[in-house]
């Protein structure tokens, strides 16, 4: 049995200004969402000739697949006099080209190739005026950006192998779903991150992993520390409306991951990845004030599922959606309550161990550039 990772204490959360003021929200970009690897979408949605301006810790991005299907990002701006380089999704060949005076970039490179009908002196020196790259990666199907000039590793919670048993790569997207939420993105997390409020919230997700129940996330949480509980209600294999799977079980998976029920994967500050036996869902958190923040919430199922007589990706979805619109109404709940004067910092209960790390994972990044 592994040993309890409860708290010894009821430590203080983070203060009151964390969750409000404009100042802590625009050193979170800076240290934050300016740093760390910000996801942008499955790989396989950006088709190859395509561009599309994204936004990354408050910075416009120009994100785009060259015709030869290589990914490439830069910041959206061009080397001349600063205009925007994309406004909307649209063509892109092997060149970018500004819509304003016609300066011209290699999409792969984004080296700058021509100044449309100006005409530079001797003394300029168009090696020094190519588009400022921004870095791009790819994990289990998925493209990351990360506008630091010296980015880290992209570090998955369960490292990069979690998700290697599911053919991610080759699933397909099915149902999307974008909410927008009166509340700061850290008080999603956090109520992400501990399950005390799921017997109060969550009926249906209780019925359907009895462990949350307790208001606990495993059986090392448990008073007694015995496991036994199983992972889903009897029957149940996977998050569907009726717990059976919506298309063929992936048979790539060992006995222990379909038995599990379900696979969290998180990657702080920017997603969580939910596998189960018979599709994945990804959810996106992208911050966009200091009290507002834009979900994005994604299912994706082999090409053989989506192909069923009579499939209904958002019938399937339906039981995950019903949950994160209790979290959405959680999260905004809490945000309301936090503008209280009288709000100074919350406490921290022994079960709140995840929000703890959350918080230090936070401070961290912000110590970086106080």
């Amino acid at each position: 049995m592994d040993a309890s990772p409860l708290l010894p204490q009821c430590p203080p959360g983070l203060p009151r200004a964390a969750y409000l003021s404009p100042d802590w929200y625009a050193q979170e970009q800076r240290a934050i969402f300016s740093r760390e690897w910000i996801c942008v979408g499955r790989a396989a949605d950006l088709p190859a000739a395509t561009q599309r301006p994204v936004t990354i810790g408050g910075a416009p991005v120009l994100l785009l697949r060259t015709p030869g299907g290589q990914a490439a990002a830069f910041h959206n701006t061009c080397r001349h006099r600063g205009a925007e380089l994309c406004a909307a999704e649209s063509a892109v060949g092997q060149l970018i080209r500004c819509p304003y005076h016609a300066w011209a970039y290699r999409a792969d490179t984004g080296a700058l190739v021509g100044t449309g009908p100006a005409r530079p002196t001797e003394d300029f020196d168009r090696s020094a005026h190519g588009l400022h790259p921004v870095a791009v990666t790819e994990w289990a199907g998925f493209l990351f950006v990360n506008l630091s000039s010296d980015p880290g590793p992209l570090l998955p919670d369960m490292g990069l192998q979690a998700l290697d048993n599911w053919p991610m790569h080759s699933l397909v997207t099915g149902h999307r779903i974008t909410r927008n939420l009166d509340c700061n993105w850290k008080v999603f997390w956090e109520n992400y991150n501990e399950c005390l409020h799921c017997p109060g919230i969550h009926p249906s997700l209780c019925d359907m992993v009895p462990i949350y129940r307790q208001g606990i996330m495993s059986p090392a949480e448990a008073a007694d520390g015995a496991p036994g509980t199983p992972p889903l209600k009897p029957g149940a294999v996977t998050w569907t409306p009726d717990g059976q799977p919506c298309g063929p079980v992936f048979n790539t998976l060992t006995d222990q991951q379909k038995g599990a029920g379900y696979t969290f994967v998180t990657l702080y500050p920017t997603m969580y990845v939910v596998a189960h036996a018979d599709h994945v869902r990804a959810v996106r958190l992208d911050p966009t004030g200091p009290e507002t923040t834009r979900l994005t919430a994604e299912w994706y199922f082999p090409a053989e599922t989506l192909a069923q007589p009579g499939f209904d990706a958002a019938h399937v979805a339906s039981f995950a959606l019903t949950v994160m619109d209790e979290d959405g109404w959680a999260a905004e709940m809490n945000q309301r309550g936090i503008r209280s004067p009288s709000f100074a910092r919350g406490t921290l209960m022994p079960e709140e161990f995840d929000i703890r790390r959350f918080h230090r994972w936070v401070l961290s990044r912000m110590e970086t550039t106080a």
